[in-house]
């Protein structure tokens, strides 16, 4: 088995994944995504580098993926802040939802929030 490297017995059934190559074989529960191990018997899989993906982790290898909408992003415009990828309009103030997008902002627990929603909510007076 290419996952698990256990010897397949005969009649054992198997999987075979034409795009990985002839020589490779697997468990039916071993043919997983290697990045959530979600079961890809019977479903959409992707083989890229050696690895074997489900439809979701093979997109997020490809493009990233928006913090804000969970969708990938496909413009070559987005804002990368606070350690995750965002379309340039779902990086917003938690208070009044303006675009914080190449502006200065503070983060309240843990929630971005702009300069003056900050001054007028938040602030020590």
């Amino acid at each position: 088995c290419y996952h698990c490297k256990l010897k397949m017995e005969e009649g054992d059934p198997a999987v075979y994944a034409e795009r990985a190559g002839y020589d490779k074989l697997w468990h039916p529960g071993c043919f997983v995504c290697c990045t959530c191990s979600e079961l890809l018997v019977d479903m959409i899989y992707f083989w890229k580098n050696g690895n074997l993906y489900c439809g979701r982790h093979y997109c997020d290898s490809e493009r990233p993926r928006c913090a804000g909408c969970d969708e990938l992003i496909f413009s070559n415009e987005y804002t990368l802040a606070e350690g995750q990828n965002w379309h340039l309009k779902h990086f917003c103030c938690f208070d009044c939802d303006c675009v914080l997008a190449g502006i200065t902002y503070i983060t309240v627990n843990d929630k971005p929030v702009c300069k003056s929603c900050y001054m007028k909510n938040h602030a020590p007076v």
